[in-house]
């Protein structure tokens, strides 16, 4: 099992910047990627950025240029830095971490994070 535990969430005003971070404990071991998603009232849930344990990392055409996702390693923790920030990227974001190969080696494991609510005004 992976636990994740996210902060960093708050109330931005259009064209400021929040850092959300996500510390991962458990198995960690097994996970292979790092995400953020988040989800608007009345849409779906949605990848923002994901990152690869080697860095290779995505984004959707939405954040690119505006977000960056980074990791420690060391720490276990994944970052999602949030630049020039617009009212519609008010939503719940939610961290992720992809688990393969443990305790089966055929496992694959999605593990989420609670939430962190990001609201940005205009």
């Amino acid at each position: 099992q992976v636990q994740l535990v996210e902060s960093g969430g708050g109330l931005v005003q259009a064209g400021g910047s929040l850092r959300l971070s996500c510390a991962a404990s458990g198995s960690v071991f097994s996970i292979k990627y790092m995400g953020w998603y988040r989800q608007a009232p009345g849409k779906q849930r949605e990848l923002v950025a994901a990152i690869a344990n080697g860095g290779n990392t995505n984004y959707a055409d939405s954040v690119k240029g505006r977000f960056t996702i980074s990791r420690d390693n060391a720490k276990n923790t994944v970052y999602l830095q949030m630049n020039s920030l617009k009212p519609e990227d008010t939503a719940v974001y939610y961290c992720n971490a992809r688990g393969l190969g443990y305790p089966k080696l055929t496992d694959v494991n999605d593990y989420w994070g609670q939430g962190t609510q990001v609201t940005v005004s205009s």
